[in-house]
């Protein structure tokens, strides 16, 4: 894995096709305008203002240099495959989905050699980008086929103020099931028996928690699934983490010794 920080100067502005207007695909698209490109977006599911709003498919990617997939991942193979007829290979293809291994899969074998591609995970959703937090980072899982396209994947989001993560879509899976697909479920189990981000009496220590809360709220509700079933790795990830919960909570319940119980220090 490589990281990067923002490089200067800035690539030129572009066109981004945006295909997908939900809450991310919306975010996506100001941050783009932001950095002086110039966005059409597409989504028939979605209200798009009509500054921005394409009228098909087709007219969303005329003449963009790249096409943002930003729709839900269950959807993507679908969207995909009505998309290949109509790209060329003056343009490029990315993913924002955040899982890796199956979009990125999906993009090999329907796009290939012929049409560049790369797989993105921004680590970034509507809240945090509306609350202006840094850092703001970015992973990029290159194609086998495509390599030089990474670089310029690379310089698209260091323009929009990214830190830019080079990982393989496995790696990418892994980690994120131990962090976001985590994260997720344990909100959702929360928020479902009545802990939320509003209670009055919240220690220090709460606060923590009401930040993934809020971040969990701000994004997608259909994103939930996509992180838990979309990932390999999220199904043994929750199940060790209930296990472990399990034991603890069986601890308690015997009375253990209170050292055992402890939650230790972080290393020095």
């Amino acid at each position: 894995m490589s990281a990067a920080g923002p490089r200067e100067p800035a690539p030129p502005a572009a066109t981004v096709a945006v295909l997908g207007y939900g809450r991310f695909g919306q975010a996506f698209a100001g941050l783009l305008q932001q950095a002086g490109h110039r966005v059409r977006a597409w989504d028939p599911r979605a209200q798009i203002p009509a500054a921005l709003a394409a009228t098909s498919m087709p007219t969303a990617i005329d003449g963009a240099a790249w096409i943002v997939l930003a729709m839900p991942v269950p959807q993507l193979r679908e969207s995909l495959i009505a998309l290949r007829p109509l790209l060329h290979a003056g343009q490029t293809v990315l993913d924002v989905g955040s899982v890796k291994m199956h979009p990125c899969a999906t993009m090999d074998e329907l796009l290939g050699a012929a049409i560049p591609h790369v797989g993105t995970h921004p680590l970034f959703g509507p809240l945090s980008l509306a609350r202006d937090e840094r850092p703001r980072r970015t992973v990029i899982c290159p194609a086998a086929d495509h390599p030089e396209v990474a670089e310029r994947a690379r310089e698209l989001f260091a323009g929009l103020g990214c830190e830019v993560i080079e990982q393989n879509p496995e790696a990418h899976d892994r980690a994120m099931a131990m962090t976001h697909a985590l994260a997720f479920f344990v909100a959702k189990g929360l928020l479902d028996i009545g802990v939320n981000d509003g209670l009055p009496l919240a220690p220090p220590s709460f606060q923590g928690m009401q930040h993934m809360l809020a971040a969990v709220r701000g994004d997608a509700g259909h994103l939930f699934a996509a992180i838990q079933r979309e990932n390999p790795f999220a199904a043994e990830a929750r199940a060790r983490l209930l296990a472990e919960l399990e034991r603890v909570h069986r601890q308690l319940l015997a009375d253990a010794d209170g050292d055992s119980l402890a939650i230790p220090a972080p290393p020095a």
